[in-house]
């Protein structure tokens, strides 16, 4: 192991940014560096087969977090939960069993021919083991309840104890209204989350999704590998409804079809205000099966105390998932070793809390790694409903998540910073490194609802992910073609460690956020939410 990671040792980040940007340099001496040697060494063994992945309710996250634990204490960061530096989330394993399950869809009196896994998947959204279904269809097109829209796709209809069924995303922006449901950015209404929250709020036995490519931002493999392998959901708190799932867009026409209906022209439908659910002449019936455990599992949480006498009672929190896909199947190849999504994250963290000890700021900085993001930001939204430091205490949160491991570049993604202070901070601590802040292009895949961050500002803390930058300094067509190429590696088992990666833009990314960090940490006030702002809303509440 130690001529292994011998081998990784390269030229400092302070002598690679010096030469790239030399406006970085002048600071430098005496600001914290993060290095490329300790993270290189990190990102190897947390994406290592050792770890198999880092599997929710699996071995290898169970080693991941007693290696993490032990890698804090080594950094000098204090235990982040009074003595220990573990917290725990209690989380319900679900896996369904189709193989001894019976439920099927009806339509026009007869049984669809779907293949679970291939067509259509579904679990229990209540972690119970064993549902029997006999429930209508409603097609409720996007599935939205929006006041401040004026949008209902409830309206009129009861759907207790049915199965609604709907499109992903929001409604397009049109000539008429070009900023409904922000414009060409999705909101948190397209997100599948909310759609399942959404559906449980209306006393829904059930929701399936219609999946497409485009309005899901990535293809049906994605869904296959989730839902094929055991989920989680918190196991305390509320309980979404007895069936929840996806179905391919090929599926959902077979099934419209033998309804009766048109599935283009009830999304077309779907797209104004006027639209009223539709009772479809078919229904989920049947056993629905799944073998259901409880787990526990834990967010690792760091401290670097703060050394002003008052401004020490306040945090800023740096984030990042330690969890992948762990192991699934019996495959020459089945450990989804995760190496970009999100050992990079969780690495870079390490590295930056070995810098952070040496030059604490006036307010405290917490390292924190929680658990099972890939399960719907389980770990984060853990944490946020019991903090370990309290909610109105907490400047900011700065989270890490799958960082650029192509090279570094001459820009640095703040997207979503813009909803606060956080913003302006983050153009200054960009200009100080020699940096331009990509101009934020609209959201279309929603990023801002998909990562851990969004569970923080859930909770009214200003926060945001650094994204690495794509104006490259070398190379540029290359590294524009390998960070294209990743996208089929995405939760695929193909996303692994290489050691010829140039980490240099890994550890931009890492700086940008320490400094940035260390910015608001030593600012005389805590920033804030722009104006207006719905999660601004919440902090304010609660003062």
């Amino acid at each position: 192991m130690q001529k292994m990671l011998s081998s990784f040792v390269s030229t400092a980040l302070a002598t690679s940014l010096a030469v790239a940007f030399p406006a970085y340099a002048a600071g430098a001496a005496s600001a914290p560096i993060v290095k490329e040697a300790p993270l290189r060494a990190h990102l190897s063994f947390l994406s290592s087969d050792l770890l198999e992945g880092r599997g929710t309710g699996q071995r290898g996250g169970d080693l991941t977090v007693a290696y993490l634990e032990a890698q804090a204490l080594a950094a000098g960061l204090k235990p982040g939960n009074g003595e220990s530096f573990r917290q725990s989330v209690k989380i319900a394993g679900v896996k369904s069993t189709p193989t001894t399950s019976s439920v099927a869809l009806e339509a026009g009196g007869k049984a669809q021919s779907l293949a679970f896994g291939k067509d259509w998947v579904w679990a229990p959204g209540d972690a119970r083991d064993v549902h029997a279904m006999d429930a209508e269809l409603v097609f409720v097109g996007y599935g939205i309840t929006a006041p401040e829209e004026g949008w209902d796709d409830y309206k009129d209809m009861d759907v207790k104890g049915k199965v609604v069924v709907m499109m992903v995303n929001d409604p397009a922006p049109t000539a008429a209204e070009p900023n409904r449901f922000n414009g060409k950015g999705l909101t948190y209404y397209g997100r599948w989350t909310y759609k399942f929250e959404e559906a449980a709020r209306q006393g829904a036995a059930g929701v399936l999704l219609i999946h497409t490519d485009a309005s899901a931002s990535y293809g049906w493999s994605v869904v296959q590998n989730s839902w094929l392998a055991e989920r989680f959901q918190l196991a305390q708190g509320k309980r979404g409804a007895s069936m929840e799932g996806w179905m391919t867009e090929a599926a959902a026409r077979t099934l419209f079809a033998a309804a009766g209906e048109d599935l283009d022209l009830l999304r077309t439908a779907a797209e104004t205000k006027n639209f009223k659910p539709v009772a479809l002449k078919a229904k989920v019936k049947g056993e629905m099966k799944a073998a259901v455990r409880m787990v526990e599992q834990f967010n690792v949480a760091g401290v670097v105390p703060g050394t002003d006498p008052k401004l020490k009672d306040e945090v800023v929190i740096y984030s990042a998932h330690w969890d992948h896909l762990g192991k699934q199947g019996n495959g020459d190849d089945n450990i989804y070793n995760g190496a970009v999504d999100n050992a990079s994250g969780s690495a870079g963290l390490l590295a930056m809390a070995q810098e952070a000890v040496r030059a604490p700021a006036r307010r405290s900085q917490m390292f924190l790694w929680v658990a099972a993001e890939e399960q719907g930001l389980l770990g984060s939204a853990a944490y946020a409903s019991s903090p370990l430091w309290p909610a109105n205490k907490t400047a900011a949160n700065l989270n890490l998540d799958s960082l650029n491991f192509v090279g570094a570049a001459k820009d640095i993604g703040t997207k979503g910073s813009e909803r606060t202070e956080l913003g302006a901070m983050a153009d200054a601590t960009a200009k100080a490194m020699g940096l331009a802040v990509r101009t934020p292009e609209p959201d279309l895949a929603g990023g801002y609802f998909r990562s851990d961050h969004f569970s923080f500002a859930k909770a009214g803390i200003p926060a945001f992910s650094i994204e690495g930058g794509k104006d490259y300094v070398k190379d540029v067509e290359g590294a524009k073609a390998k960070q294209a190429a990743y996208r089929a590696r995405y939760h695929q088992v193909g996303d692994e460690y290489d050691p010829t990666w140039d980490l240099s833009g890994m550890v931009q990314q890492a700086q940008f956020t320490l400094n940035l960090g260390l910015r608001v940490a030593n600012a005389p006030a805590m920033p804030a939410w722009k104006a207006g702002d719905a999660f601004g809303k919440i902090r304010a509440s609660a003062k």
